[in-house]
């Protein structure tokens, strides 16, 4: 990872200066400033079907900045689940999901607020629904991580402490136009439903939720999947 790094924030505005404190606390890592590396990554998430977005750029220095790399093989994708299901907001059906959710916080947490910036994949529409089921019992854990690997997830880079948020430099920004961008928003949306449906035609014997509290299954089980980008 170099020093500097150069990453963009979609937005229907332009943002010359991020200000900490400010944004949605049921973001996936939390409260935080979300940017990712991809320029058109960016401009997808910037749109909606109604109006254009901008695309922001800055730099960032890294230098004495604590990252943590949830994508990395230190973690698996339990981790990332329970630093979702921690901060976004989940339909829990079930008592199984109650359970889940207090399961997978007390095994599997990690407190991003630990750190300067998180990097981990963003829960953007299907991707959220898949972690959604998993939580619900409906999906293993297996299919929950094959759907995320075969899926084309975008990876975010969030700015969390105030130090961080020194250390970011506005750089200018470009137009997203929604007829440009939302047809690729929708169209990674719909790609991910299709291996979804397909996943969920396969027979499971792998680990449900339930199956990993009854067992008392932590991170270092080798059943667990590692780092959801390999």
């Amino acid at each position: 990872m170099e020093q500097e790094l150069t990453i963009y924030h979609g937005s229907e505005r332009v943002i010359e200066t991020p200000t900490y404190g400010e944004g949605k606390q049921h973001n996936d890592f939390g409260l935080g400033f979300y940017c990712t590396e991809s320029r058109d990554l960016a401009k997808e998430w910037a749109v909606s079907s109604l109006r254009d977005g901008f695309c922001n750029r800055y730099t960032l220095d890294t230098e004495f900045l604590r990252i943590l790399r949830l994508n990395s093989p230190e973690y698996t994708i339990l981790n990332w689940m329970a630093v979702l299901v921690e901060h976004r907001l989940f339909s829990i059906k079930t008592p199984v999901a109650r359970r889940a959710k207090r399961y997978l916080i007390e095994h599997f947490g990690v407190n991003v607020n630990a750190y300067d910036v998180v990097i981990g994949y963003r829960a953007d529409d299907s991707y959220f629904d898949y972690a959604e089921a998993f939580l619900n019992n409906a999906i293993t854990v297996e299919q929950l991580s094959r759907a995320m690997r075969l899926g084309k997830l975008g990876e975010q880079i969030v700015i969390k402490s105030s130090f961080a948020f020194s250390k970011l430099r506005f750089e200018g920004f470009e137009a997203a136009p929604k007829d440009a961008y939302y047809v690729l928003r929708k169209a990674r949306d719909e790609e991910a439903n299709q291996t979804y449906l397909g996943i969920l035609e396969e027979e499971a014997d792998g680990l449900y939720i339930q199956d990993i509290i009854r067992g008392g299954i932590t991170n270092d089980d080798p059943r667990i999947p590692r780092n959801l980008s390999m």
